[in-house]
């Protein structure tokens, strides 16, 4: 398997990017680049590879789906009992990878973490299907489990205590926002000669754009 993983390899040969190609602020840059994967097909073109640390320092990792971007930072929602929601509470630091790997493409963003607005968690949760809302009040997410009845009799058990009723947002469920400080942007090219394009952001939240060595 070693060989084969080795042998592993593709050149990416996409046209240039340079800091004349970039929007004129990172949030307008990365809207830019989902619509252009959600344009090409992408299979979940917002998802995302969040990265967090606990107290003691051990990252984890795990994807989850962007749901809100804007010049604030860029929004997931989970249950805030969560293992993720104890390491940002932890540390209030996290990071973020879109990787899309058809376009050889990716955008990593880093930054401090702040719960969003209960009325923004309102917003977003009136927009979810109604099974995905049971299924927050069924999962205490991240906790261990006997089997998969536990699962399916809590489910079970939501549907029917909320009958035909309008499903409540639960109080232990809601958003998260990285507030960042770097975003980059990420574009393949021949011999991994790669462009990197960073926004990085001062004290003062003073914007600049530097390329870093591949």
């Amino acid at each position: 398997m070693t060989e084969q993983l080795a042998g592993m390899r593709v050149d990416y040969r996409s046209g240039g990017f340079d800091v004349g190609d970039l929007a004129p602020t990172w949030h307008e840059q990365l809207a830019g680049w989902l619509a252009a994967a959600q344009a090409d097909g992408i299979l979940e073109a917002n998802a995302m590879v969040l990265a967090t640390a606990g107290p003691d320092g051990r990252p984890a990792s795990r994807t989850v789906l962007c749901k809100g971007l804007d010049e604030r930072g860029v929004v997931f929602y989970t249950n805030y009992t969560s293992a993720k929601s104890h390491d940002l509470r932890a540390t209030r630091y996290a990071s973020a990878t879109f990787p899309w790997y058809a376009q050889h493409r990716q955008a990593h963003v880093r930054g401090t973490v702040e719960a969003v607005t209960a009325a923004e968690t309102l917003a977003y949760w009136q927009t979810r299907p109604r099974g995905s809302q049971l299924g927050a009040w069924a999962s205490a997410q991240s906790v261990r489990v006997r089997d998969r009845r536990v699962l399916d009799d809590a489910l079970a058990g939501v549907t029917q205590r909320f009958g035909d009723d309008p499903v409540p947002v639960p109080p232990h469920w809601g958003g998260w926002r990285i507030v960042p400080d770097q975003v980059e942007f990420w574009q393949g090219r021949t011999n991994r000669m790669h462009d990197r394009l960073r926004f990085e952001a001062d004290r003062d939240r003073r914007w600049t754009v530097r390329r870093l060595a591949p």
